[in-house]
């Protein structure tokens, strides 16, 4: 009798302890990622497509980057070490979104505050990488949070870093925001100065939207290395002017000739819209495999991959009078007014109208060589801003010139004023 007691005491605690054991674990299997680590810079921006599956319910929740992790115990996964926060990801550049069945995709674009952050952490001692942190929540209520890691490592920013662009500018030879023209005169050149990570081949068109046709939404702006892979091919198409396929070495600045002048229509009257349209391109450093990250079968290419929509360039054929204005809109630069000089030893203020439906506001600052030289975004309601103390400085005499964009949902612009020069004063 006592055997038999003491051989159903251990069954007894055996079938507790799996009990115990089976209660421990997660009722979902944990989101994998797939890229897990990737190389970043360590001076700049980088921009880097994810993809993550197994999500079984979970939506995405907030984007944190940190220097090291801690246990998220009693949720799954490793947490953000609150002391070691670096940044998270801007609301204006979260162009995630769901793939697939059970898929995620994520376009993480690490500003340049938090690669200088990481920077200056490894240089104090600090390992030379650092994490990005999604956080996923059951809508439910139930099921505990998870937090799925990347792995970022500083590099210097040259091959081994994902191919993205940072930033993109398009506009006439004299930079002029809007061309008035008259019916069958010939346009001046188009240009598109391109800021970039990594290497490898630049691929898509020019297409031009004609006066009449439906304009681009936001997500037909968005290069398609920025798309999941279901979506691509699907964005609405334009009047192809011309293509182009050209290998960009790891120098990080491009300047991309436009369609040929001849190719621009100017037959109708109206507003034209030159449209800047990448293609995704293969680049084994951003490849997302979509088996790995359990979010179905082959692998995503994202070379050129952007977190934001490309410009539009616009151009207007007929009387002047007729063309769009910056007073029609109300959306105009104040001060410093045309052709103040500008202190050397002050502080500047820019100052702009306020326009209607704009969400943030972005003030463009350059030479007068067309070079960038600082930009900021703002909330909308904001029509001032105060130039870092460094900008005269890092002008090096040269005339600068800046104006300001208006963003709306989307990312989409919504109007921009004209381009207004200064010179430096010389007391």
């Amino acid at each position: 009798m006592e055997d038999l007691m003491r051989s159903a005491t251990t069954r007894h605690c055996a079938t507790a302890l799996v009990l115990a054991l089976a209660l421990a674990q997660p009722a979902t299997a944990q989101i994998s990622r797939h890229p897990t680590g990737v190389n970043v810079s360590a001076q700049g921006a980088t921009t880097v497509f994810l993809t993550f599956g197994n999500l079984d319910g979970y939506v995405a929740d907030e984007a944190l980057w940190c220097g090291e992790l801690i246990p998220a115990n009693p949720d799954i996964g490793s947490m953000c070490d609150p002391a070691t926060i670096f940044g998270s990801l801007p609301l204006r550049v979260d162009l995630s979104r769901t793939s697939g069945e059970d898929g995620f995709t994520d376009i993480m674009s690490i500003p340049p505050s938090v690669a200088r952050r990481a920077y200056q952490a490894a240089a104090d001692g600090a390992t030379s990488s650092f994490f990005y942190v999604r956080r996923f929540i059951d809508p439910s209520g139930v099921g505990p949070d998870q937090y799925v890691t990347v792995t970022c490592r500083l590099s210097g920013g040259g091959a081994r870093v994902p191919f993205s662009l940072l930033d993109v500018q398009v506009a006439f030879a004299g930079d002029e925001e809007l061309l008035t023209m008259g019916t069958g005169d010939e346009m001046p050149p188009i240009q598109a100065h391109i800021l970039y990570n990594g290497t490898g081949r630049l691929v898509g068109r020019w297409e031009v939207v004609l006066p009449g046709e439906e304009p681009p939404s936001a997500e037909d702006l968005l290069t398609e290395g920025t798309l999941p892979v279901e979506v691509r091919g699907t964005q609405r198409t334009y009047t192809e002017l011309s293509r182009f396929n050209v290998f960009l070495p790891p120098d990080g600045e491009f300047v991309l000739e436009g369609p040929p002048v001849d190719a621009l229509p100017s037959d109708l009257q109206g507003l034209y819209q030159v449209l800047l349209r990448i293609e995704a391109s293969d680049d084994k450093e951003g490849d997302s495999s979509l088996a790995a990250a359990g979010a179905g079968e082959g692998t995503v290419h994202s070379g050129a991959v952007a977190g934001f929509p490309m410009p539009i360039l616009r151009y207007f054929v007929g009387n002047a009078d007729a063309a769009p204005t910056d007073r029609e809109t109300g959306f105009q630069l104040l001060t410093p007014l045309p052709g103040v000089a500008l202190p050397t030893d002050l502080p500047v203020d820019f100052t702009w109208s306020d326009m209607p439906g704009a969400l943030v506001y972005r003030l463009e600052v350059r030479l007068v060589t067309g070079a960038p030289l600082t930009s900021a975004f703002l909330e909308a309601g904001t029509t001032s801003y105060r130039a870092p103390d460094w900008l005269a400085q890092r002008a090096d005499g040269n005339g600068i010139r800046w104006r300001v964009v208006a963003l709306a949902a989307g990312g989409i612009e919504a109007g921009s004023t004209r381009w207004r020069s200064h010179r430096w004063s010389l007391r």
